[in-house]
């Protein structure tokens, strides 16, 4: 069983597993609560070598969508007249374990991480800085483009570095609030009290374009490498397509092997936009038709948040 079947199962298996992991949950849950407690009593401090920094981040273990939220934040700020660096974990990748000025161009995602080449393909003028030691981006940043913003996709939990506004993503349907490994919380939920604005709220929301396909089918497989699968074939089939084949496998997966597709019938196979820049650099995808999945997000109401931002954000 899956780490998310236990997660988000109904099934008894999924809850007694649930309930073994309990323990663990409760030992992770007060660990972090410790971590926190360092920061706020001032026995550790917080680094602040950018002026301003905003983050996007979440309390749970992938899919919550913080890229595209991302995305539109950068595009109201580049709006506002500020100049935008983003700055990504690149998870998985060999820069993930410093922090690094990515190229200008399009970025090899077996180099830099899934999601930077991501958001490089969708905002190819951004500068980007790829690692999870987040003061030297913050530091890489200040020095390589001391006016700008920069924006963090994720790093609520890196308390290291001082952040002048955080934006947090805690969808509703995560029923399910226990802490890692019981649940997909990585801290305790009742933390989200600590972000400037946590989306949904009871006055802003996310709102999701409806699915866009490079090309039209109507019976295809599917194949994916992201957090909460389930929700992603929910929207394809939503959308009136009927799947036949769905190959899931871990979030981050490097699709770099032809062995990814199984031998099945000659559908067409429908893919993320993030599995794509991985499937597009490899072989994996040599002779078969692959229909990209795309959707963009903003955050309602629009303007009023606009207004928010503007004004949150440091002079």
């Amino acid at each position: 069983m899956g780490i998310e079947a236990i997660w988000y199962g109904n099934s008894i298996g999924a809850a007694l597993a649930r309930a073994a992991l309990v323990p663990l949950s409760l030992l992770n849950a007060a660990g972090f609560s410790v971590y926190r407690a360092l920061y706020s009593l001032g026995i550790k401090k917080a680094s602040k070598p950018h002026p301003r920094i905003v983050c996007i981040g979440n309390l749970t273990v992938g899919g919550t969508g913080k890229t595209p939220v991302t995305v539109f934040v950068a595009e109201q700020l580049a709006e506002f007249g500020h100049q935008v660096v983003i700055g990504c974990s690149g998870y998985g990748s060999p820069h993930a374990e410093a922090a690094a000025l990515a190229p200008s161009g399009p970025l090899d995602p077996a180099e830099w991480g899934d999601e930077p080449a991501e958001i490089r393909q969708l905002l190819p003028n951004v500068p980007l800085v790829v690692g999870r030691r987040r003061v030297l981006a913050a530091e890489i940043a200040a020095r390589e483009f001391p006016d700008s913003v920069l924006l963090m996709d994720d790093g609520f939990q890196h308390l290291p570095l001082a952040k002048d506004l955080t934006i947090l993503l805690d969808p509703p349907q995560n029923s399910n609030l226990w802490c890692v490994p019981a649940g997909p919380y990585r801290e305790p939920s009742r933390n989200r009290r600590l972000a400037d604005l946590v989306l949904p709220s009871d006055y802003y929301k996310l709102e999701y374009s409806a699915l866009h396909f490079t090309e039209t089918c109507t019976k295809a497989n599917l194949l994916t490498a992201i957090g909460r699968a389930d929700l992603f074939i929910q929207a394809v089939e939503n959308s009136g397509i009927e799947l036949v084949e769905k190959v899931i496998l871990p979030d981050h997966h490097k699709l770099d092997s032809t062995d990814v597709f199984p031998i099945t019938e000659p559908l067409p196979w429908i893919v993320t936009r993030k599995d794509w820049v991985k499937l597009k650099a490899s072989y994996a995808f040599t002779g078969r038709n692959v229909i990209v999945a795309t959707r963009t997000v903003t955050i309602q109401p629009v303007q009023e948040f606009r207004s928010w931002l503007k004004e949150k954000l440091p002079k």
